[in-house]
């Protein structure tokens, strides 16, 4: 057979990434509709893949890098496969970084955000990143804030937004209030090691505490999440079901009521104890001056352990009263006690101390000799259990009046029917999850939109909805002394009372930069619009997010948030119904593993950043960010190697060689693949689309993807001799190929375009159709099955594809290694393992 013509650049072809992939991203660039979603009557099932937007800090990383390949080869891959895609960028563009970065470089923080997003948004184009800058939101611009603005007012109107002073969390480094999930291990989220300080402030608060069961139940229908995130969430919004009792101080009658998960063992309760700030402690202080210095010290215990990150470990102490409170089910009088480890912003402040039954009153006890009383024992008891005896189930009541001889269960049912009768109790729920404080005392964020004046009685007023956006001032002196910096700027403060028209004043706190990314995703389905934060019905036409990729880090903080902004949003009065239909950001959430180097995650702050641009210059955009996706799965962490990289960018160098040597052989597809060579290369191929389509589909495994077409490239280039020689048909090569570069695009999208130019393909790579598998072609004539003896290897043999159990068992014991291991024994037993393994037993 002749030889086959190839390409005239068969001779040394070199692969320059330098020249290939700036010449692509030039015409990518120009072309705007590119990377755009098509309209919503396209008839293409629609696909919304994101990253989480990232922080303009400067300079994207390679733990950046990382995350948005993830995002950008799915994002491909599903254009390929037909879809309507939307894949869009942003910026979180608010926080303290900004104001940290205006102190040091006296540069104004707009100045340093708006600069540092030209520069990411540009490192982004270089990789290839597939987004529709169109759809860009920045959310410290004045049209995305005011959207803000609007949400906070909504929330005022339906009693969701509201301010009250209460003991906040207080970070010395940042000068501002942190929530409570911005609390880590008792030092702040930004500041590692920075302790947070407790103190007393008037603030706004979002009362996200009326979605907590709706948050809490929603988890369970959120099965394409994690369940790593999903048990986070469910321990941090932290449901107890139990009982509210109120015991009466024995001579004033005060009310004390305590919450009690356990209100079967109210029999054996022998003390109330009292958060050191509770009411009733303080007015026994305000009588005592010897006790309100002992709980002034319990006080500040509380505040250590606080600030030390573990309230839960800390020492108990406590201080006897000398009071009494009676017990509403007894009759009996218990003294109170105020103790350092009750919380006053945890339940009720107060508790009732069963020690013979619960661990930490039972320690508590032994420590101060308070008195222990058995009331919960076994259903079959024939000996009395060690105490604290906590168990419940299979458990009944004894020394409990008329309650004796009940399950806990039952006598819970029971005493909480007594309470609501005799009005002394009820029955109710109680949360770990507190509502959400977003007042911070700092310039670079969302203006609150209300106002003070004398005509309310110094009660906020809202900024009627038409004056928005409250604009922040753009040029104004940050410090961090004396609250918040806006507080020092007359013209901001100053205004006039929208209800009487008098003068007024600006509230001067900022919103937390977690509102911003609360919606986000919701406004790059209609990023301009001027009138609304976006149209209904773009929003429901995208929505849910089909994946959702970022950080589990993120897990607490941002998701919890979005969470609840999406379902306050759908119960806003607009048209027929809601602002929008779900009730669910994400219909599936991916979070990458980290990029470790030097023994750390990777982060500006741990200086062990390595920079794409750097990569880019040395490997190639393509390589950096291949190597990304296969040095370990998605999910996992990533060591980070530099030679991983070089060793990527050899791979498609070996890629590029080949494709270019081959890339203008044409031909029928009726000549058929023929034997040999040329249907090996084209069985290959189909296994390798049948896998990388799997891939897709399944778990992300894009590292044994990017194997499987080393793979393929690999038995390309072990016949290079056949294709040469012509054994290979001409439609087959041409098949091969093309093949491969679409397989190729969602991982090299530089590369795989220019070979897709160079194999005559039309248009961008990945707006071409996925390659369908062919079935038969994929299928292997030949099988190669382990041969195993009592769970050991004994040999491999090979047999027909489609060879039943009884002709793979008649060839295991037909190889001459098998019948040398069996000869003199008996085979009691043949298990046979379609298409993996044949095991015999023998004795």
């Amino acid at each position: 057979m002749a030889e086959m013509q190839t390409n005239e650049t068969e001779r040394q072809v070199r692969y320059s990434p330098a020249e290939i992939e700036p010449k692509w991203q030039a015409v990518w660039d120009a072309d705007a509709a590119l990377y755009a979603a098509e309209p919503h009557e396209t008839g293409k099932p629609k696909y919304y893949c994101i990253e989480m937007l990232p922080y303009p800090s400067g300079k994207l990383h390679m733990g950046h890098v990382r995350n948005y390949a993830i995002g950008d080869a799915l994002a491909r891959h599903m254009w390929m496969r037909g879809y309507n895609v939307l894949h869009p960028m942003g910026w979180d563009a608010f926080g303290l970084p900004a104001e940290n970065a205006a102190l040091k470089n006296n540069t104004p923080p707009r100045e340093w955000t708006l600069a540092n997003i030209a520069a990411m948004r540009q490192q982004m184009r270089r990789m290839g990143l597939s987004y529709d800058w169109a759809t860009e939101v920045t959310t410290c611009l004045p049209e995305y804030y005011r959207w803000n603005q609007w949400f906070f007012l909504k929330m005022y109107e339906q009693g969701l937004a509201y301010r009250k002073n209460s003991k906040v969390n207080w970070c010395p480094e940042c000068a501002t209030v942190l929530a409570n999930e911005q609390v880590v291990n008792g030092c702040c989220w930004r500041h590692e090691d920075t302790i947070v300080e407790q103190r007393d402030l008037t603030q706004w608060f979002l009362r996200i505490t009326r979605y907590a069961d709706e948050l809490l139940q929603g988890l369970d229908k959120l099965e394409g999440w994690p369940e790593k995130v999903r048990t986070m969430q469910r321990n941090w919004i932290g449901r107890s079901e139990g009982t509210n009792v109120d015991f009466a101080e024995a001579k004033s009658g005060a009310k004390i009521t305590v919450f009690t998960t356990r209100v079967d063992t109210i029999y054996g309760a022998t003390s109330v104890q009292l958060a050191p700030e509770h009411v009733v402690a303080k007015a026994f202080a305000a009588e005592d001056a010897a006790l309100a210095e002992k709980i002034a010290e319990l006080l500040e215990q509380q505040k250590q352990a606080r600030e030390a990150g573990d309230v839960g470990a800390i020492e108990k102490h406590g201080v006897d009263t000398g009071r009494f409170a009676i017990n509403p089910y007894t009759g009996e009088q218990v003294p109170i006690w105020v103790a350092n480890y009750i919380l006053a912003d945890y339940g009720t402040g107060a508790i009732m101390s069963v020690p013979a039954h619960d661990e930490r009153d039972w320690e508590f006890a032994k420590k101060y000799g308070l008195a222990l009383k058995r009331v919960i024992v076994p259903e079959e008891v024939t000996e009395l259990p060690d105490l604290p005896y906590v168990e419940e189930d299979k458990s009944v009541l004894v020394e409990s009046g008329a309650y004796s001889g009940l399950s806990c269960a039952e006598a819970q049912r029971q005493m909480q029917a007594l309470a609501l009768e005799k009005q002394f109790g009820t029955a109710t729920v109680t949360f770990r999850l507190k509502d959400w404080g977003v007042s911070r005392q700092r310039y670079w964020g969302t203006p609150i939109p209300m106002v003070y004046c004398a005509c309310s009685g110094e009660e906020p007023i809202p900024v009627p909805a038409e004056q928005l956006p409250v604009l922040l001032p753009e040029q104004i002196e940050i410090t961090q002394q004396g609250g918040s910096p806006l507080g020092r700027v007359p013209e901001f403060v100053q205004t006039t009372c929208p209800r009487c028209g008098g003068p007024a004043r600006r509230e001067t706190d900022t919103m937390d930069t977690f509102v911003d990314s609360s919606w986000y995703f919701y406004r790059y389905t209609d990023a301009h619009n001027s009138s609304a934060p976006f149209a209904s019905d773009k929003a429901n036409y995208w929505f849910p997010i089909d994946q959702y990729i970022g950080g589990v880090e993120h897990a607490i903080l941002h998701l919890i948030y979005s969470r609840f902004w999406t379902k306050v949003m759908r119960d806003i009065p607009s048209g027929d119904g809601g602002l929008i239909r779900n009730s669910e950001p994400a219909e599936r959430l991916f979070t990458q593993g980290m990029v470790i180097k030097d023994g750390a995650k990777m982060s500006k702050s741990k200086g062990n950043v390595v920079s794409p641009d750097d990569m880019i210059a040395r490997y190639g955009a393509d390589a950096t960010r291949m190597y990304a996706l296969f040095a370990a799965p998605p999910d996992r962490d990533l060591e980070w190697q530099e030679e991983g990289v070089a060793g990527v960018s050899r791979f498609l160098g070996k890629v590029y060689r080949l494709t270019t040597k081959y890339a203008a052989v044409r031909g029928s597809a009726e000549a058929g693949a023929g034997n040999g060579a040329g249907l090996k290369l084209l069985r290959t191929l189909h296994q390798t689309i049948a896998k990388i389509t799997h891939d897709f589909g399944g778990r992300w495994h894009f590292n044994t993807s990017i194997s499987a077409i080393m793979i393929l490239v690999n038995e390309i280039a072990a016949h290079e001799a056949a294709l040469d020689s012509g054994e290979v048909p001409p439609a087959v090569v041409a098949q091969l190929f093309r093949g491969l570069t679409q397989l190729l695009a969602p991982f090299a999208p530089f590369l795989a375009q220019e070979l897709w130019a160079q194999t005559g393909g039309e248009g961008a790579v990945f707006r071409a159709a996925w390659p369908a598998v062919d079935e038969a072609l994929a299928r292997e004539d030949e099988l190669e099955i382990p041969v195993q003896a009592n769970g050991k290897l004994v040999t491999v043999i090979k047999v027909a594809a489609d060879s039943d159990q009884a002709a793979v068992q008649a060839a295991a014991l037909a190889d001459a290694r098998v019948a040398a291991r069996v000869a003199g024994k008996t085979v009691a037993k043949v298990i046979v393992v379609p298409g993996k393994l044949v095991n015999l037993v023998i004795k």
